[in-house]
């Protein structure tokens, strides 16, 4: 069929609506221009157990990114990958020590905040705890790690996270911030910087583009 060859060239991102960390994966792509077909993966009906996905994600996580015979899962994975592969529009500064704020804030984000309001954890406590204490858990923890983010960007913040360009720490803050305010109802009055720059984010239509409820499977 004509056009199937650039079509099987073409990126795969299995991905979920609501997933911060898919999130993550759809501005990096939308910032270097990188086209992709979505492929969607409920995981609130549990097709992230289906033996097809577990194949491409063992962990049975999104997001998964497919670049030919490449299969990427992890969104920190899935974004130095595409940085070293498609070079264009840098997700990081050059300067190491800028680089390494990036990293830190992405790493209080996807290793101090986002695991512990995944679905899995969420659902343990409703079922083990209660169902009235699932959001002060995650309210609890997203406060501290905001508290953590606010203290370490105060001197390193411009327009967005790290200074006057978007680079990976705003990638990691976006949703995080995102699923805050429309999820959890988190007040983000005590996080000026933070808030500020994610009213920044607003402006741009890569971050727009990737936004939840503009999805294809988005149910709201």
């Amino acid at each position: 069929m004509a056009g199937s060859g650039e079509e099987s060239k073409k990126l795969q991102l299995y991905s979920y609506w609501r997933s911060s960390c898919a999130f993550r994966v759809r501005i990096a792509l939308n910032l270097k221009g990188l086209d992709y077909e979505y492929k969607a993966v409920n995981l609130l009906k549990g097709e992230q157990r289906d033996p097809e996905y577990l194949k491409l994600n063992p962990l049975g996580y999104v997001p998964t990114l497919v670049d030919g015979d490449a299969v990427i899962a992890d969104s920190f994975a899935i974004l130095m990958y595409l940085e070293e592969k498609y070079p264009q529009r840098a997700l990081l500064p050059q300067d190491c020590h800028k680089r390494a704020i990036n990293y830190q804030a992405a790493n209080i984000v996807s290793a101090n905040i986002q695991p512990l309001q995944n679905l899995a954890v969420l659902k343990y406590i409703h079922e083990k705890v209660g169902p009235n204490e699932t959001t002060p858990w995650v309210q609890s923890h997203i406060t501290k790690g905001f508290e953590a983010l606010e203290k370490l960007l105060k001197d390193y913040a411009g327009k967005y996270a790290t200074g006057d360009e978007v680079y990976m720490a705003d990638l990691f803050l976006a949703p995080q911030i995102h699923a805050a305010i429309k999820r959890f109802e988190v007040d983000m009055n005590q996080f000026p910087t933070l808030l500020r720059v994610f009213e920044a984010y607003q402006e741009l239509p890569a971050f727009q583009d990737a936004m939840p409820e503009k999805q294809p499977d988005a149910t709201c």
